[in-house]
């Protein structure tokens, strides 16, 4: 990038940040005023991936009426306003206050994997709030805690985002980097937080499987890192228990992943996130474009092949 464009980014950029830090002092009842107006903004004005959202929800719901899918789309974008709002308010939000909204349910889970001295993985999805459960991973056991980040394009709001997921402790690793970073640090004790991911940038080295009534592609890092350091992996149930206010609670995916078949990482912690969107699904992130990779059959590649001749 020119020198030029670079400034001029930074010309909008600190402004724009200036002002999300203002925005993040406001009290949650203020802030929720705002996701009202950013709900009605994306979704009546703007229709942000409307049509994305609503095929998503209909292939993956096939027996639900259209007045069923349309109550959980608005459902929806109501709960994406208040993430966004939420995610604004992490820049200043004071520890008790996160610890209030965002409530630890079984510290027993870390607790076991941590005395056998396993390193872990807490993976989650694009589910309730998955900041506010990533950042406060620092709270949730004895581990050195380490978090998975995609960097942004823009520098000033990529530099803004690493210092308010880091404030309580947590050291980030960029996605790029990981197994150089994985590779240093596996003599410590830690925890690191991922995301699972669908339709990853790479589909030959991803995992296909049946998630929502659809051929899909979920990415590996989980189930690599795991499995080639013997770490033991939970998968972060988020549920929201009313606006501003969530509980998290782990659920057991593999006590030692060194043991476990290929696949079997990848099938329990998708089969864990299926059977939370299939109990609350207005909660998930249906705005992406999650199925946008098709899964290739014996047949077709035979066609393929027999195309190219």
């Amino acid at each position: 990038m020119s020198t030029t464009k670079k400034k001029a980014l930074s010309y909008t950029s600190y402004p724009l940040l200036w002002l999300i830090y203002l925005i993040s002092y406001l009290p949650m009842p203020a802030l929720y005023l705002i996701s009202d107006f950013i709900y009605f903004l994306l979704y009546k004005v703007m229709k942000y991936r409307v049509n994305v959202s609503r095929t998503n929800l209909k292939n993956a719901f096939p027996e639900k009426s259209d007045a069923d899918l349309l109550g959980i789309e608005k459902a929806f974008y109501k709960h994406l306003a208040d993430v966004i709002v939420e995610t604004i308010k992490s820049f200043t939000i004071s520890e008790k206050a996160l610890r209030k909204r965002m409530v630890f349910l079984n510290p027993e889970v870390l607790e076991e994997f941590y005395k056998n001295g396993n390193s872990a993985i807490a993976v989650t999805g694009h589910y309730g709030n998955w900041e506010w459960a990533a950042i406060t991973l620092p709270f949730q056991s004895k581990y050195e805690p380490q978090g998975v980040y995609m960097p942004i394009k823009d520098r000033v709001f990529n530099r803004a985002m690493i210092k308010s997921r880091s404030r309580f402790g947590i050291d980030l690793l960029e996605a790029g980097k990981m197994l150089v970073e994985m590779e240093g640090r596996k003599q410590k004790l830690s925890i690191t937080g991922f995301i699972a991911d669908q339709s990853p940038s790479n589909p030959e080295r991803g995992y296909w499987l049946k998630f929502l009534n659809q051929d899909t592609c979920v990415a590996l890092g989980t189930e690599k890192y795991s499995r080639k350091y013997g770490m033991a992996v939970a998968f972060g149930m988020i549920k929201k228990v009313k606006r501003g206010y969530y509980t998290l609670e782990y659920k057991i995916v593999s006590r030692d992943a060194s043991n476990s078949a290929e696949g079997e990482v990848t099938k329990k912690q998708t089969s864990i996130l299926e059977e939370l969107i299939c109990q609350d699904p207005q909660f998930w992130l249906w705005s992406h474009k999650r199925w946008k990779h098709k899964r290739h059959t014996f047949q077709d590649l035979i066609l393929e092949n027999n195309d190219a001749k």
